[in-house]
């Protein structure tokens, strides 16, 4: 493929490439990635790139086009075959490629898919995915006679995993109930699973990119249900959940409580913090203030940063953080490269609660509890959803309001704090408030209510 190609205006996205199949994302839209990433990676020097797929039904016929475009731009094409996106990741490491690119459509429904690709190490976002488009309008694309390698990868992935898990050394054992939705953590999870000490309940590991169990999300409590429902079943000590590509989790505990990601990271930092030399920790600005205040505590660092994996990845690596995570349940070790690894991280954790006298639940118990809205979105025109976090920053500049702009405003009041950001993905508006108790949680809202109402967006009822 030599001609020019334009992709439609919706699919190349701040983090990655992303449409729904047959709509505005076809094979020959693949094979256009393809080709435009191989010409980028080649100017760069590269000449080696992974190519990794997961459970979708578009997803092969994706991938097969990406290979053969990578081919054509002279570059030796390593498949590793269908697995979460972490495990693509690890391939590129271990089988020392310049670059990776991973057919996914992550936590979407069914009919969408898309890529994500990484660069020297890095994710590739913002300016350079833009930079992509450009190449394949121009049609100018690197021209060699590549070739295709099929390594089965999976098992190495899962090598890693267990590895992991064994270094911890504790000896107590646990009762596990996992939840892969049908996604592509499903089989790395699975045999994982049979290498594991202790008892484990498996749910959904069958991948099925129709998805017929739930929708692989797991930041949103009803796909959780059936989680919850065999922890207090079984009588577990914990429930993992992964999302359709395996790099977000969610966990819940022996009491089938949901812990979000910032009340988990906390739990996980602590080891971190006490090897280190008051490391930086880092979560996005959506992460409640106990976070921040318990990392502090704890004689880390808390750095607040940007929202967005690829952002906060490039703000890790920035800082040499050794930890961190955002609430969409992206969390991040530099023991794994600096990979958004949510099989890692279920590792992590196991290895955490097997070598403490105290359940989960009781971890949990000890955090301060603040009370929060979940993650709130309003529909707001792509045009207009920047302009308006602006008006709001400019009259709260002016009421002389205590606030950080990492990431639009995050408002501090005597009763907790407000946010407010314009999603990078989608056109929508995006809030959280968090108090002491209900009445500053109510007033925090009421603040949040009325600036967005000045602004002309309608407010559904909170």
């Amino acid at each position: 493929m030599s001609e020019a190609h334009r992709f439609d205006p919706t699919v190349l996205r701040e983090y990655d490439v992303r449409g729904v199949v047959c709509k505005t994302l076809s094979e020959r839209d693949a094979a256009a990635i393809g080709r435009a990433f191989g010409t980028y990676v080649a100017q760069r020097g590269g000449r080696r790139v992974c190519v990794g797929y997961d459970g979708r039904l578009s997803s092969p016929g994706f991938a097969a086009a990406v290979r053969d475009a990578l081919a054509a731009c002279g570059h030796t094409v390593i498949d590793v075959g269908r697995g979460p996106t972490p495990m693509l990741y690890y391939s590129v490491r271990k089988l020392r490629a310049k670059a990776g690119i991973m057919i996914t459509g992550s936590h979407n429904p069914p009919d969408y898919n898309g890529f994500k690709m990484l660069l020297d190490g890095g994710p590739v976002y913002g300016a350079v995915i833009q930079q992509l488009g450009r190449i394949a309008a121009a049609g100018r694309y690197a021209v060699g006679r590549g070739r295709v390698e099929h390594v089965d990868f999976l098992p190495a992935y899962v090598e890693r995993l267990y590895r992991t898990f064994a270094a911890g050394g504790a000896k107590r054992m646990l009762r596990v109930a996992w939840d892969a939705g049908n996604g592509a953590a499903g089989e790395a999870m699975a045999r994982l699973c049979k290498r594991l000490p202790g008892r484990h309940f498996l749910l959904n590991a069958e991948i099925d990119g129709l998805f017929p169990n739930h929708h692989p999300d797991p930041t949103v409590e009803k796909n959780l249900e059936q989680l919850r429902a065999t922890v207090l079943k079984n009588g577990c000590d914990l429930g993992i959940a992964f999302d359709g590509d395996g790099d977000r989790i969610g966990v819940v505990d022996s009491k089938a409580r949901i812990l979000w990601a910032d009340q988990l990271m906390v739990i996980l930092a602590r080891p971190l913090i006490s090897r280190g030399r008051r490391p930086i920790i880092i979560a996005d600005v959506k992460a409640s203030q106990v976070f921040f205040d318990e990392v502090a505590r704890m004689g880390g660092r808390p750095l607040m940063w940007k929202t967005g994996h690829s952002l906060i990845k490039a703000k890790m690596k920035e800082v040499d953080s050794p930890f961190s995570g955002e609430m969409s349940g992206h969390i991040f070790y530099r023991s794994q490269y600096g990979f958004d690894d949510a099989l890692y991280v279920a590792v992590k954790l196991l290895q955490r609660v097997r070598s403490l006298g105290q359940s989960l639940a009781e971890l949990r118990d000890e955090l301060p509890q603040p009370v929060n809205t979940p993650e709130l979105r309003f529909q707001c025109p792509e045009e207009r959803k920047f302009a308006v976090v602006d008006e709001v920053r400019a009259r709260l500049k002016q009421a002389k309001a205590k606030m950080k702009t990492i990431d639009g405003v995050r408002v501090q009041t005597p009763d907790g704090w407000w946010l407010l950001r314009a999603s990078n993905t989608q056109d929508v508006l995006v809030a959280r408030c968090e108090a002491a108790d209900e009445a500053g949680l109510g007033r925090l809202k009421a603040a949040l209510i009325a600036e967005l109402t000045r602004s002309g967006v309608a407010i559904p009822q909170l």
